[in-house]
């Protein structure tokens, strides 16, 4: 596949509207341990445009928002030539750095994920472990091979950030996690996800594997100073600003019926 068969393919024009890569990645050093790098999920460009016009300096696309506002469930549901055309839309519409969730990298091939991602903009991934369908872990040792063929393909012009799903997997012990993200660190990532790893477990995983940490913020959890006071150096949200943002759809909904009801 060529670049201009992947830019088809991916719904987008090639390079977005957004920040380089060099600028994306800097933006992940020499941070005060209270001054994570905060990257908001869009879901669609008019929400990217929100998030980058609140003065944000990059934006990192949620699978499961996007997928769901595609219509389609998360773990890979949406076809992929709809989610790089979402990501696409959304590089087009602000001025900052975007990179791009693309799960387990949707069965294609090294140069062909990359191709894809560079036509829609994308200025990085995060790749995760987990195998699609299901939701099991994939050989630490193949994961690694994968990562390491995608930054062959990708040089220095992506920024992976490589999901360590242990965690979310039910193995509680970090030295899983550790093991996994040194593996990954080897293979040439930038940074590493363990995804719902406890708090306690961040400054720990980022000193024994050697790269940024991306912390996952939750709701009822430690805000994001606090998380890069932990040891988080990049902070996501997953899906829950979308899923924040269809709470309050679903109660304007309630209201407007509500008040058609009545007035019936």
């Amino acid at each position: 596949m060529t670049a201009e068969d992947a830019a088809r393919a991916g719904g987008g024009g090639g390079a977005g509207g957004g920040g380089g890569v060099d600028e994306f990645r800097a933006l992940h050093h020499g941070r005060a341990a209270a001054d994570p790098l905060v990257l908001p999920g869009p879901w669609d460009a008019a929400s990217a445009r929100a998030f980058a016009d609140a003065g944000f300096p990059a934006l990192a696309t949620p699978s499961a928002g996007v997928a769901a506002a595609l219509g389609y469930g998360d773990g890979q549901a949406a076809p992929a030539a709809e989610m790089f055309a979402a990501v696409a839309r959304i590089t087009r519409a602000v001025a900052v750095p975007v990179t791009a969730d693309v799960e387990a990298g949707y069965g294609l091939p090294p140069r062909e994920l990359v191709e894809r991602l560079l036509a829609a903009g994308a200025v990085g991934c995060n790749l995760e472990d987990t195998v699609h369908p299901g939701k099991t872990l994939r050989d630490a040792a193949e994961q690694a091979d994968f990562l390491a063929a995608v930054r062959a393909e990708a040089g220095d012009r992506l920024f992976i950030n490589a999901r360590v799903d242990t965690f979310v997997r039910g193995d509680p012990d970090p030295a899983a996690a550790i093991e996994r993200g040194r593996r990954y660190a080897a293979a040439g990532a930038d940074a590493v996800y363990p995804i719902t790893a406890p708090p306690r477990h961040l400054r720990l995983l980022a000193d024994e594997i050697g790269l940024p940490v991306n912390a996952l913020a939750v709701p009822g959890g430690p805000g994001p100073k606090e998380l890069g006071a932990l040891g988080a150096s990049r902070i996501t949200f997953g899906g829950g600003l979308f899923d924040r943002t269809l709470a309050t759809v679903r109660e304007l909904a309630a209201e407007l019926r509500g008040e058609t009801a009545d007035e019936g």
